[in-house]
C-alpha cells in the first residue's frame, strides 16, 4: 500500500487508532457504575461484586506478551480489526449470564481478547508514526480510550436505569461492532512492519526486554497508574452510591463525566513533555494527582467530583507518556515491550481492585485514598531516580529530551 502522506488519510489513521482503544475501553470498565446495583441483584459484597472487574484486568495480564509476541510475527492490522470483531461475543454472554460466577466467566474472555486490540494499536503507533510524533499519536490514542472508559459507564448507567443491566451489555456489544467495521475501512496496512522470525524468536525478545532499564522501570509506572484508577474509581462508586449521597446508576455514570479531563488533556502531552522534560512534567502530574486524591475525602460531592476529574486526567497524562516511553525506548520487538507494559498495568490493576478491596472493608474509603497516596509516592521515586535524564538517539531521529 501506498505511504498515507495526504491530510484525509492521516486523519483517517488517527480516528482509526483513537476508535481502537474507544471500542476496548467502553467495554473494560463498563461495569463500574453499576457495581453497587449488581451488588444487591447478585447479594455479593463489594470486594466480592469487584472480581468482575479483577477478572478482566488479570485476563488481560495474562495474555498481553503473548499477544505482542504473536503480532511480532503476524502483522499488526488483522489482528486487531479480527479482535474487534471478537469481542462482541463475550460483551454479549455477559447479558445472558445467568448469575455472578458467569458474569465472571465472560468478563474474563473479555480480558483475554483486548490486549490484542490496544497492545497492538500502541505498537503500529511506535511503527508508522515518525519517533518525534509517537509521543502526540499515543496522546490521541489514550484521549479514544478515557473517552472510552467514560462512554462504557455512562452507557451501562443510563441504559440500566431506562431498562436493565442486560441491554446495556447488548448496547455495549453493538458499538462494538460497529467500531470494528470503521476501524477496518480507515486503518492502512502497516508499512513499516519487520516480520520476527518466528514466535519462539519473538518470545526471546521479549525477555530481552527485562535487560533494559528504563522498560522495567516504566512497566513499574504503569502497574502504578492502574492500581490507583481501580482503587479509586471502583470503590468511589460505593462510597457515592451510600448515605448521604445515595446516587442512583445514572447519577454515578454522569458523575465518570470526569474521565473526559484526560480526553481534553493528552492531545498536548506531546507539546508538554518538550516544555518541561519527560521526568519534571511527571512528578508535577504525580503532584496533582496526589492533590486530587486529597480531595475525595472532603465530604462535599462537589469536591468528590474535583478530585476524581484531577485524578483522571493525571491518571490519563502518565499513561499517555509511559506508553509513549515505550515505544521510542524498545529498540525491537515493540509489541512484546509494549505486551509487557500492558501485562505489569493490568496486574497492578488487578491488586489494585483486590488491595482496594481488603482496605474499604478495613477502613472504608479514607483507607483506599492512603492506599492511593502510597503508591504514587512509589511511582514518583522510581520516575525521578530511575528514568534517564536523556532519552538515547535512534537513526531515525535525535536525541529528545526526558528530564
Amino acid at each position: 500500500m501506498a505511504p498515507v502522506t495526504s491530510r484525509s488519510g492521516l486523519a483517517a489513521r488517527q480516528w482509526a487508532v483513537g476508535l481502537a482503544g474507544y471500542c476496548c475501553f467502553i467495554n473494560l470498565y463498563s461495569p463500574q457504575a453499576i457495581l453497587p446495583l449488581l451488588s444487591v441483584e447478585f447479594g455479593a459484597g463489594p470486594a466480592e461484586i469487584a472480581h468482575i472487574i479483577t477478572a478482566s484486568t488479570l485476563a488481560v495480564a495474562l495474555t498481553a506478551p503473548f499477544t505482542g509476541s504473536a503480532a511480532d510475527t503476524v502483522g499488526r492490522k488483522r489482528i486487531i480489526v479480527a479482535a474487534m470483531f471478537l469481542l462482541t461475543v463475550p460483551t454479549v454472554m455477559v447479558a445472558l449470564a445467568a448469575d455472578l460466577q458467569a458474569v465472571v466467566f465472560w468478563r474474563f474472555i473479555q480480558g483475554l481478547v483486548l490486549p490484542a486490540i490496544f497492545t497492538v494499536t500502541i505498537a503500529y503507533i511506535g511503527e508508522e508514526w515518525p519517533r518525534e510524533e509517537a509521543t502526540a499519536a499515543a496522546g490521541i490514542y489514550t484521549s479514544g480510550a478515557s473517552f472510552g472508559g467514560f462512554s462504557g459507564r455512562f452507557i451501562a448507567g443510563i441504559v440500566t436505569d431506562l431498562s436493565d443491566w442486560r441491554m446495556a451489555f447488548f448496547v455495549l456489544a453493538a458499538m462494538t461492532l460497529i467500531g470494528a467495521f470503521a476501524v477496518a475501512l480507515l486503518l492502512p496496512r502497516e508499512r513499516k512492519f519487520v516480520r520476527s522470525e518466528g514466535i519462539v524468536q519473538s518470545l526471546r525478545q521479549m525477555l530481552r526486554h527485562f535487560r533494559n532499564g528504563q522498560l522495567v522501570a516504566t512497566y513499574a509506572v504503569g502497574f502504578g497508574v492502574l492500581f490507583n484508577f481501580i482503587a479509586t474509581f471502583t470503590y468511589v462508586s460505593f462510597l457515592l452510591a451510600g448515605p448521604p449521597y445515595n446516587l442512583s446508576p445514572t447519577w454515578l455514570a454522569i458523575i465518570f463525566v470526569t474521565y473526559l479531563t484526560g480526553v481534553t488533556l493528552t492531545p498536548w502531552v506531546g507539546v508538554a513533555v518538550t516544555h518541561y522534560g519527560r521526568r519534571r512534567f511527571m512528578i508535577r502530574v504525580l503532584a496533582a494527582w496526589l492533590v486530587g486524591a486529597i480531595l475525595l475525602l472532603v465530604p462535599s460531592i462537589w469536591a468528590i467530583v474535583a478530585g476524581l476529574a484531577l485524578c483522571a486526567g493525571c491518571g490519563l497524562l502518565t499513561q499517555a507518556v509511559s506508553t509513549g516511553y515505550v515505544t521510542i525506548t524498545a529498540k525491537a520487538g515493540k509489541s512484546s515491550a509494549v505486551g509487557l507494559y500492558v501485562t505489569s498495568f493490568y496486574i497492578g490493576g488487578a491488586f489494585g481492585a483486590a488491595l482496594g478491596g481488603l482496605a474499604w472493608v478495613w477502613a472504608g474509603w479514607v483507607a483506599c485514598v492512603a492506599l492511593v497516596g502510597a503508591m504514587l509516592a512509589v511511582m514518583a521515586a522510581i520516575i525521578w531516580f530511575v528514568w534517564t535524564r536523556r532519552v538515547p538517539p535512534s537513526p531515525e531521529a535525535p536525541p529528545v529530551s526526558a528530564s
